[in-house]
């Protein structure tokens, strides 16, 4: 251990996964800078929140999407902490349609946001990391990246599209002190699996070999483990979080 208190810069951190992931960081003593992009009453209550468990927080606006925002968010957040250690792309959307009803706009802009924001958000973190050789990059993909999904083309070729980009981005930094790993979550409790009608939840449930959904904290673990100075060594690795749905 380097003894140095680090900066973690969460995107979609102000909710769900990203909130448990920015919660979990900051108990484990590491300053955090919020990324989001709407709802900025929510992450400024997060952000407080964070400072009340003895870390600096602080939230930033902007579309992983746009290379622009990317570039503001992260000039803030180092003039704010100093170097981005470490980078966690949570930010995502979904947009599902079969994919003959899927027009180019649906398509693209799920792509731009899952895949491209990851490379936009990534390339700036390398700035820091580069120079003071040592970073963690931890990309959160799906379980859908991996197995596919009716009505979900757009959003499985993002996601397994950060498989890939993450893989190669190891390789490159991996004797740069960089580690870049990804999260490939199953179901989980959020706002977004709450709107799951009732019986297709149920259905979902019933084929999840541990019969529940997961909780954002679970997830939030593992991505602290991934973040930790002692996980040098591993770089390149997908880990589900599935609780068996996909071996």
């Amino acid at each position: 251990m380097s003894g140095k208190r680090r900066t973690a810069l969460v995107t979609g951190g102000s909710r769900g996964i990203g909130k448990a992931i920015c919660e979990y960081l900051a108990k484990d003593g590491v300053n955090i800078a919020i990324g989001y992009n709407r709802d900025q009453q929510m992450a400024e209550n997060l952000a407080v929140n964070l400072q009340n468990l003895g870390v600096e927080a602080a939230a930033f606006q902007g579309s992983v999407e746009n290379l622009y925002e990317v570039k503001r968010v992260f000039r803030q957040a180092t003039e704010k902490f100093g170097a981005i250690d470490i980078l966690v792309n949570n930010a995502g959307i979904t947009a599902d349609k079969t994919l003959i009803k899927m027009d180019s706009e649906i398509w693209l802009r799920v792509i731009q946001i899952n895949l491209c924001g990851t490379y936009h958000c990534c390339r700036e973190a390398l700035r820091s990391m580069l120079p003071q050789q040592y970073g963690r990059i931890i990309n959160v993909s799906s379980i859908i990246g991996l197995t596919g999904n009716v009505g979900q083309a757009n959003y499985a070729a993002s996601k397994a599209g950060v498989i890939g980009f993450t893989k190669s981005l190891a390789l490159e930094a991996a004797t740069k002190g960089v580690t870049a790993n990804v999260v490939a979550p199953g179901f989980i409790e959020t706002e977004m699996t709450k709107k799951i009608p009732a019986e297709i939840y149920e259905k979902i449930k019933n084929s999840i070999p541990m019969k529940r959904f997961g909780n954002p904290v679970e997830i939030a673990r593992l991505v602290s483990f991934l973040a930790h100075e002692d996980s040098a060594y591993i770089t390149g690795q997908v880990y589900g979080i599935n609780g068996g749905l996909y071996m």
